[in-house]
C-alpha cells in the first residue's frame, strides 16, 4: 500500500470512529445513572460532559505527538531496521483509536462517581500521567530520534498505566478492565521499542 493510500485510509478511519462517536452522543448515550438514597447523583448531561472531555482528552493526547513529529517518522524511522513482527503504519490508526474512546470511557466512569472523593482524584492523577506519557512518547522516540529514549518513555508509561489500572479498580471495576487492552497494547509496543532499539544499537 502506498504512503498516500495509508494517509486516507487513516484519515477516513478517524473520520469514521469520530462520526460513530457523535451519533451515539446525539442519540443520548449515557452511563447507567448512579444512585444514592433512592436519588440520581449524576444528571445526564454531566455524564455525557464528561464523557465527551475524557475521549477528547484521550484522543488529543493519543495523537498530538505524532502529529508534531510527523517529519521525523516520515524520513527517520524508515531508516530504522525493524523486526519481521512489527504491523505495517497503515494499521496503527485504526488499532489506536478504540483504544483512545474505551480510555476515556474509563475516566469518564471514575469521574462520575465524584470528585470530591480522594480516591477518585488520585486515580484521575494517574490517569493524566499515563496520558502526558502517552502524548509525549513520539517526542522521546521520533523527535530525539532514539530509540533508548523511547524505550525508557514507554517503560514508565506502562508502569504508570499499571498504577492507573489499580487505582480505577479501586472506584469502578468495568473502568479499570477497560484500560486493559491499552495495556496490552503499551506492552505490544514495548517490545516493539524493545527490538528495534537491539537492532539499531
Amino acid at each position: 500500500m502506498g504512503a498516500a493510500a495509508e494517509e486516507s485510509l487513516g484519515y477516513n478511519l478517524r473520520l469514521g470512529y469520530s462520526l460513530v462517536v457523535c451519533c451515539l452522543l446525539v442519540a443520548g448515550y449515557r452511563f447507567p445513572q448512579l444512585r444514592s438514597g433512592g436519588k440520581m447523583e449524576k444528571t445526564k448531561g454531566s455524564d455525557v460532559y464528561k464523557l465527551v472531555v475524557a475521549i477528547l482528552a484521550s484522543v488529543v493526547a493519543g495523537f498530538i505527538g505524532s502529529i508534531l513529529t510527523r517529519s521525523a517518522a516520515s524520513n527517520w524511522y524508515p531508516t530504522l531496521i525493524k523486526p519481521y513482527f512489527i504491523p505495517p503504519d497503515w494499521l496503527f490508526a485504526p488499532v489506536r483509536i478504540p483504544l483512545y474512546f474505551l480510555m476515556g470511557i474509563a475516566a469518564a466512569l471514575v469521574w462520575r462517581r465524584g470528585f470530591h472523593h480522594q480516591v477518585v482524584r488520585r486515580a484521575l492523577a494517574w490517569f493524566g500521567g499515563q496520558l502526558i506519557l502517552t502524548a509525549l512518547w513520539p517526542f522521546f522516540f521520533f523527535g530525539l530520534k532514539s530509540p533508548m529514549a523511547g524505550l525508557i518513555e514507554i517503560a514508565a508509561l506502562g508502569i504508570t498505566l499499571i498504577l492507573t489500572i489499580r487505582s480505577f479498580l479501586q472506584v469502578s471495576r468495568t473502568a479499570g478492565l477497560l484500560l486493559i487492552p491499552y495495556f496490552l497494547w503499551v506492552t505490544f509496543a514495548t517490545g516493539l521499542s524493545l527490538t528495534i532499539w537491539y537492532l539499531n544499537c
